[in-house]
Parts: structure tokens; sequence; C-alpha cells
């Protein structure tokens, strides 16, 4: 069986990867845009199954399908809501909601074995796909945090954030009263929880809010080196294949 990921967030479509591979999916290839995906669908056979993201770092995958003919079987990983999805989950296979769970994955897989023959053709309805997609259900963002401390529970407000970064295998909330917070959600997962307008992830280890930032500077091998109001702890340097990509985030 022959299995793609087309997914824009590299970590993210590593860590399905994996998932799939403990679950005996071999995958074939990985893809990060619509352009990409296009290309390569119209140069290589089609795989049996697509792990796909709706939204891709070039426009909304349903684009793919509107300049290719492809006749595989499709489970979407995507961030929208669950109420927009009904309305198109008996198109496909099945859809997973962002963070992915290893056990909504399983049963995805277990649908597909069980309902479809490697060699069926999965016609799906992109047009209905696509106006629903103009007009999305508004998506709801996490608006605070729940951290321990001690034997205690205190609540931060995401706007009170100025960044999220991950260190010694652990996820932590800097806030702008100085102070540093352990929390329970890896940066992939925040992924899908934070407001896409006022958080950015510059770099494998960091998100920062766009209201902390107090300066930016250029730094070597074309990258930017961003300082927040409060968080001196360390460098945050935007990764050079997001410079572009945040420059357009800022404005």
């Amino acid at each position: 069986m022959k299995v793609i990921i087309i997914e824009d967030e590299k970590p993210s479509a590593r860590r399905l990867q994996r998932m799939l591979e403990k679950n005996g999916l071999e995958v074939q290839t990985m893809l990060h845009s619509v352009e990409a995906a296009i290309n390569w669908f119209q140069h290589n056979t089609h795989p049996t199954l697509i792990f796909l993201d709706i939204q891709l770092s070039d426009g909304l995958s349903f684009e793919i399908f509107e300049t290719v003919k492809v006749t595989s079987a499709i489970i979407f990983t995507t961030a929208y809501d669950e109420y927009a999805l009904q309305a198109f989950k008996l198109n496909s296979i099945d859809y997973l909601l962002k963070p992915i769970d290893d056990d909504e994955l399983q049963q995805a897989i277990t649908k597909f074995k069980t309902n479809y023959h490697q060699q069926q053709t999965v016609s799906l309805d992109f047009t209905e796909i696509k106006n629903l997609l103009v007009n999305p259900v508004e998506r709801v963002y996490k608006e605070r945090f729940s951290v321990k401390i001690g034997q205690h529970l205190k609540l931060i407000n995401v706007s009170d954030v100025e960044c999220v970064f991950s260190q010694k295998k652990g996820t932590y909330l800097h806030t702008v009263e100085g102070r540093n917070y352990l929390i329970d959600n890896t940066l992939e997962e925040l992924e899908s929880q934070l407001e896409p307008n006022q958080f950015y992830r510059v770099n494998r280890t960091f998100y920062v809010n766009i209201n902390a930032i107090k300066d930016m500077v250029s730094y070597t091998n074309s990258r930017l080196q961003i300082m927040l109001n409060n968080y001196n702890e360390q460098d945050i340097i935007v990764a050079r294949e997001r410079v572009k990509d945040f420059k357009n985030w800022l404005t």
C-alpha cells in the first residue's frame, strides 16, 4: 500500500509519518504545498491513500484536485472545526482533527482497510468542500492556559503570553510578568490552538506573540533575530526558510 502525506508544517508531517509507521503503513513521500503536490501527481503513480491537510502554505488543498484527477482514497488531517467537517465527512473516508490522536488515527486506518479495496477510486465532491471552506465555521482559539503551581492551578490569559518555547523536553509559557510556566502541550499540539494572527512559530523551538515584539534585527545567514519586551533568556532566531512568511505575517 502506497501512502503519502500532504502537510505544510514539516514537524507535523514527520510526527504523522512516525504514527503511521507504528500502524504498519510506509509513507512514500511527504509534500508541503499545492504546487509541489500538483507536480508530484503529474509525474508519479498515485498512491492508495493520502493523508491531506486542508490549508497549505500556498493555498487550500482542494486546488490540487482542480488541476489533476486524483484516484486515491483520502483521510483529512485538519485544524478546521469539527462541526464544519461533519458537512462533508461522508465525501471522504474520515478526518482527523489536529492534534491527531493515536486511537483516532488507528480507527481511521481500520475504516479504510475495511471499506476500501486498494484499487477502488474514491470520488470526492471538492466543489462542496470549496464552498464550505470559503465560508468556514469560525474557529475558536485558546483564550487561556491552566498551569500547575505546587498544589494550585493558575489561569493565564493567552494575551499575557509573550512566547511559548520548548526546552529539555518540556514546553513553557513566558508571560509579560517575566515568569516561565511549564505546560502539558507540545508545540505541535498548539499549532491548531493558538490564534495564527497573534502567534507565529519562528523556528522549531519558539512561538512568539506579535504584541510582545520589541525589536527585530538582521542576523547571520539571512535570518532575523527577535527581541521581546521581557524575554531575554536565549536568542530567538527566525529560521531562514521562515523569514519571508514571517515578514508577511507581520503585515
